[in-house]
């Protein structure tokens, strides 16, 4: 049986639905049609009924989705309604911030452990989470299950890390060093992750912003 496909935009767009869901549970709301849930999120309606049909649907004619149950159902798509055991390579400062984010471990990412190449940092807990030399890497792998390792380094030697992390069974890798990381097999996913893209963007809108506002000023408006 094949496996479908799903356009990578549309997995992208599937946390920010999950996002928006769980908020409007907080709030006690139970039941939302396409169209308020688009003037929510600032897509169109047809966007996100096309997103959802992709795996189904769950709406109903008339009544819109069911907020708990299309909250669940698109958790259960992320991958959800399991848990993960995480590593952390890097203990400085975006690794102790990662550590750090409880909201993590609620849903269902455990940080196990840290590893860094500064000897001062062994042997510190970060929010229950033991700092490891980088050199027990390979050994930590063979001895405990681990699903997901964060790279949290310096671009030099991001990809000597990644080896290790391969050859150690790891299958899942979220990049945060300032290097994009290839794929290493088909066996193996990665999430590039550069913070520095998001910040350029917004300085790119900043800048069209100021010039909007120069060009009516010049006009007189």
């Amino acid at each position: 049986m094949s496996i479908k496909r799903i356009p990578q935009v549309v997995i992208q767009r599937l946390p920010r639905y999950y996002r928006y869901l769980g908020d409007l549970l907080s709030r006690g709301i139970t039941r939302i049609s396409s169209g308020e849930l688009s003037r929510r999120m600032g897509v169109t309606a047809s966007q996100i009924r096309q997103d959802l049909n992709h795996f189904g649907g769950f709406g109903q004619q008339g009544y819109g989705y069911n907020v708990e149950t299309l909250y669940v159902e698109i958790g259960k798509i992320l991958g959800q309604d399991q848990e993960y055991r995480v590593i952390i390579i890097g203990a400085g400062n975006l690794g102790h911030a990662v550590a750090n984010y409880t909201n993590y471990k609620k849903q269902g990412y455990r940080v196990m452990a840290l590893f860094d190449s500064n000897k001062e940092l062994v042997g510190k807990v970060v929010q229950d989470s033991r700092i490891y030399s980088i050199e027990d890497l390979p050994e930590y792998l063979r001895e405990h299950r681990t699903d997901i390792a964060v790279l949290t380094i310096p671009k030099d030697g991001a990809l000597d890390v990644v080896e290790t992390l391969v050859e150690g069974g790891i299958q899942a890798i979220w990049n945060f060093a300032s290097v994009d990381i290839p794929l290493p097999n088909s066996q193996v996913v990665v999430e590039n992750v550069h913070l520095s893209d998001g910040l350029r963007v917004l300085t790119y809108r900043l800048k069209e912003l100021r010039e909007q506002k120069e060009h009516l000023q010049e006009r007189g408006l």
